[in-house]
């Protein structure tokens, strides 16, 4: 059975930079490339989830405004891992952050990495 599994996740300082992995473990080769939608979202204490970056499956991507410039979504397809570059981080950036694919008609979500941004 396929699992998402997110890490690279951790504390970091407000203007540092993390990436974000999200692996496809136990999937097929061509899991990533056959995907619908590769997406991030994430959730803060006392805040609703949000998707903060998506790919599809022709490489276009979408970020919310917030992110943009700032973070990348890429992916991995001979490692079926999907990616999330993080760059010039904010406070407002800490929240638990998830991986989502849909495959297949199927939606697949990691268990989630903390980011913490603090001075």
């Amino acid at each position: 059975q396929v699992q998402l599994v997110e890490s690279g996740g951790g504390l970091v300082q407000p203007g540092g930079s993390l990436r974000l992995s999200c692996a496809a473990s136990g999937a097929t080769s061509g899991f990533t490339s056959s995907s619908s939608i590769m997406a991030w979202y994430r959730q803060a204490p006392g805040k609703s989830r949000e998707l903060v970056a998506q790919m599809a499956s022709g490489g276009n991507t979408n970020y919310v405004d917030s992110v943009k410039g700032r973070f990348t979504i890429s992916r991995d397809n001979a490692k079926n891992t999907v990616y999330l570059r993080m760059n010039s981080l904010k406070l407002e950036d800490t929240a638990a952050y998830s991986c989502y694919v849909s495959r297949w008609g199927l939606d697949y979500w990691g268990q989630g990495t903390q980011v913490t941004v603090s001075s």
